[in-house]
C-alpha cells in the first residue's frame, strides 16, 4: 500500500470542543489506532488512539519525553522555549527539590485544605448568584477554584490572577499566536515569578514557590541547584499548566453534569458515591487540545506499526479512555463504573504529578456546587455553549447557567 503523501495526512489536532469526542478519533481508534498525521508545526507524528497501545509507549524507555526539549526535536506545536518546560520533575529531581513539590501536590496537600477549598467555591457561586441568573459556571466556578487553589499553592497574590491568567490563556494556545508572541508572553510570566521569589523573606515562605526558591539557594551551595532562570520557568510551569487543565477540567466535567441532571440527583441522595462519579467525568470528559508527545529513540513497534528513531509520537488519551476494548460501553457516562482504569493521568512511572490534587480539590468543589445550587441547570442548549478555539487545554469560553 502505499503511504500517503504528506499533504494528504490527516491535520491533528480534529477539534478543541469538549461536549464529544472528535468522531475523527473515534474513526481512528477502530480502523488505524497508530495513524499518521499532520502537526501544527507543520511535521509529522504517529497519533496513537488505543488504550493498550498507549500504555505499552507510556512504559517503555524507548519511548522518550525529555529529549523533545532539544533544538532539533520534532514538536507538534510552538517550539518549546526551554527544556525545562517540558522536563521539569527531573531537572526538579536533579536538584533535589522534587520532594518539595510531590509534598505540595500529594494526598494532604497542606496549602489546600478541604474547609478552604469549600469555602472559596461558595464564595464564587454566591458572587455568581448575586449578579443574577444567567450566570457563568466557567468564570466563577471552574476558573476561579483553580485560580484560587494555584495561587495559594505557589503562595502567589490572588489579586495577580487576572493578569496571569491572561498569559496563561495564550501560552496555551496553538496556531494562532507567533512564535514570537509566545516567547515575549512567557518571559512576561518567568520574569514575574522570578520578582515574585527574589521579593521572599528568608524563613517565612508564602508557599511552595518560595519553599523551592530557599531549597535551590541551599542547592547552589553545594553546586546542584537551577539557575534563578531554570527555577523561575519550572515555577511558571506549575501555574500555567496547574491552572490551565485544573480550569479545563473543572468546566468540562461540570458542562456534563449539567447535561445529566439524573446524575446529581443521584449523587445528592447519596455524596459517598462522589469519588466513584468525579472518576468517570475525568474519563468521560474530553479535554486535551493537542495530545501527550513521545519521541522515539529507537526503532521499535506499536503494536504491528512499525516506528522509528526520531519519529514524534502523539498520545490522544481522550480517546484512549473512549476505547471499547477497555472500558464496556464507553460512550455511556456510568457514575457507577468500577474498574475505572482510565489514563487521564499517564499510566506508570508516567503518572501526573498533579493527579491527588484534581482529584481532591475537584471532589470539594462539585460537592459545594451541587449542595449550593439544587437547581441549576443549563441556560442554552448543549450546542451554543462557546468554546475557545485552538486551546492545548480544551475550556468553555462561557457555561451559562440558571438556578
Amino acid at each position: 500500500m502505499t503511504a500517503p503523501h504528506h499533504d494528504e495526512l490527516p491535520h491533528y489536532p480534529f477539534s478543541t470542543r469538549g461536549d464529544r469526542l472528535a468522531p475523527e478519533l473515534a474513526d481512528l481508534q477502530q480502523r488505524c489506532p497508530v495513524a499518521r498525521v499532520r502537526t501544527n508545526s507543520g511535521g509529522e507524528a504517529w497519533l496513537v488512539t488505543g488504550y493498550e497501545l498507549a500504555q505499552h509507549v507510556l512504559r517503555e524507555r524507548k519511548f522518550a519525553r525529555s529529549v523533545l526539549g532539544d533544538p532539533d526535536s520534532p514538536g507538534q506545536d510552538a517550539p518549546i522555549l526551554a527544556p525545562e518546560l517540558l522536563d521539569a520533575m527531573n531537572h526538579l529531581q536533579q536538584a533535589g527539590l522534587r520532594d518539595e513539590v510531590l509534598r505540595a501536590l500529594g494526598r494532604n496537600q497542606p496549602e489546600l485544605p478541604a474547609d478552604w477549598v469549600a469555602d472559596i467555591t461558595r464564595e464564587g457561586l454566591d458572587t455568581m448568584v448575586r449578579q443574577g441568573s444567567p450566570g457563568d459556571l466557567q468564570h466563577h466556578f471552574a476558573e476561579w477554584v483553580a485560580g484560587q487553589c494555584m495561587c495559594r499553592l505557589l503562595g502567589l497574590p490572588f489579586e495577580d490572577h487576572a493578569w496571569l491568567a491572561v498569559r496563561a490563556d495564550l501560552d496555551l494556545t496553538m496556531v494562532t499566536p507567533t512564535d514570537e508572541e509566545l516567547a515575549r508572553n512567557w518571559e512576561e510570566i518567568r520574569v514575574y515569578m522570578h520578582d515574585h521569589m527574589a521579593a521572599r523573606r528568608p524563613g517565612q515562605p508564602r508557599g511552595l514557590a518560595d519553599r523551592l526558591a530557599d531549597l535551590n539557594e541551599h542547592a547552589n551551595e553545594h553546586e546542584k541547584g537551577l539557575t534563578d532562570k531554570q527555577l523561575s520557568n519550572i515555577v511558571s510551569v506549575l501555574f500555567v499548566s496547574g491552572y490551565e487543565d485544573f480550569a479545563s477540567f473543572l468546566g468540562v466535567a461540570a458542562l456534563g453534569l449539567l447535561q445529566r441532571p439524573e446524575v446529581m440527583d443521584a449523587v445528592r441522595a447519596r455524596p459517598e458515591t462522589l469519588p466513584q462519579c468525579v472518576e468517570e467525568l475525568l474519563r468521560h470528559s474530553v479535554v486535551l487540545g493537542n495530545a501527550i508527545p513521545r519521541f522515539v529513540t529507537e526503532d521499535a513497534k506499536i503494536g504491528t506499526t512499525a516506528v522509528q528513531q526520531g519519529d514524534l509520537v502523539l498520545l490522544q488519551l481522550d480517546a484512549t479512555n473512549y476505547d471499547p476494548a477497555a472500558f464496556t460501553d464507553p460512550d455511556s457516562f456510568d457514575p457507577t463504573r468500577s474498574p475505572n482504569p482510565h489514563l487521564r493521568f499517564g499510566y506508570g512511572r508516567h503518572h501526573c504529578p498533579g493527579a491527588h490534587l484534581v482529584r481532591r480539590q475537584s471532589e470539594t468543589a462539585f460537592r459545594v456546587l451541587l449542595d449550593r445550587l439544587p437547581g441549576i441547570r443549563p441556560a442554552v442548549p448543549l450546542e451554543e455553549v462557546p468554546w475557545h478555539p485552538d486551546r492545548m487545554a480544551i475550556m468553555p469560553a462561557g457555561i451559562p447557567v440558571v438556578w
